[in-house]
């Protein structure tokens, strides 16, 4: 099988053990930098070009690993390749939704999967009464489309939050708003879906003076064990939201397991090292499966 596998850079542990698994396998997998494609579309037949080579229909399915800088273009590239009847194990569509954290929880919100209470707004005269609705301070303020923990702060105060969020709105960036959930005590869990199912989750711990608990602001890891509807939690986002490959936070909270977000490119260094898990032969497992399908 020939397997495209789109990422900016093969010097990433993540896209490594991707390719590194794949050719265990017996399978031919390419690395191409989606940031480096260009799309030609108005003929009778559309190309994807990449090193000056029209790759449409080179690969039997693609492993998109998109950076969030370039969402927009990277999700365009899948989409040529899926309307070109070739898999992929993330939908372009659902590469964006998931890249948009206000989307993303208004979509799980609305199928019934529990969220922290959560506000968005662009209103910059409003802010007071914005922090009032989700019940003062402390609170999370993040940005939407922020990734590995970044843009994630935690306002103390109400003073602070105010001073923050209109620091923001004046920025124009795009924020939402989220109650504190103080007994998750800087953890959180992140669940691995691939297909509809968990193949591995861990639990991580915020470090010291750091409320994030992403293993890049230096929180540590270890694997956990899910409760059912933890895991039920998890499969169902992944599939709502139309990834085949998944990582989906979760926090503990008194009212229950909580999402928080959904990735869908999540990092494998944590997971593998936590869990034991090979996660990233579970994920060239997936792509046979789907394959043989076609």
């Amino acid at each position: 099988m020939n397997i495209g596998l789109l990422s900016v850079s093969m010097n990433v542990y993540s896209t490594q053990r991707i390719a590194d698994e794949a050719k265990k396998l017996g399978h031919n997998i390419e690395w191409v930098d989606h940031t480096k494609c260009s799309i030609k579309i108005g003929t009778n037949k559309p190309e994807v070009i990449f090193k000056q080579e029209n790759i449409l229909d080179v690969f039997d399915a693609i492993i998109p690993r998109i950076g969030t800088k370039v969402t927009r273009h990277g999700a365009s590239v899948v989409k040529q390749f899926e309307m070109n009847q070739v898999f992929s194990t993330a939908k372009s569509g659902s590469i964006s939704k998931a890249r948009n954290k206000a989307k993303t929880l208004q979509l799980m919100s609305n199928w019934g999967i529990p969220i922290p209470e959560t506000l968005f707004s662009i209103d910059p005269d409003d802010i007071e009464q914005q922090i009032d609705l989700l019940g003062g301070a402390p609170l999370i303020i993040k940005i939407q489309e922020g990734t590995h923990g970044l843009g994630v702060i935690l306002a103390e105060t109400k003073k602070s939050a105010k001073s923050i969020i209109d620091t923001f709105y004046k920025m124009d960036t795009n924020i939402l708003l989220q109650e504190f959930i103080e007994e998750s005590n800087g953890e959180d869990i992140r669940v691995f879906v691939i297909g509809d199912k968990v193949v591995a989750s861990m639990k991580r711990t915020s470090g010291n003076d750091e409320f994030r608990s992403n293993v890049h602001r230096g929180g540590s890891t270890a694997a956990v064990k899910l409760t059912s509807k933890e895991e039920f939690m998890a499969i169902n986002a992944a599939k709502h939201i139309g990834l085949g490959v998944a990582g989906v936070d979760l926090i503990r909270s008194k009212k229950g397991p909580l999402l928080i977000e959904i990735n869908a490119s999540p990092g494998l260094q944590g997971i593998e090292a936590a869990t034991g898990v090979n996660v990233a032969k579970k994920i060239i497992q997936f792509v046979e499966r789907n394959c043989s399908k076609k």
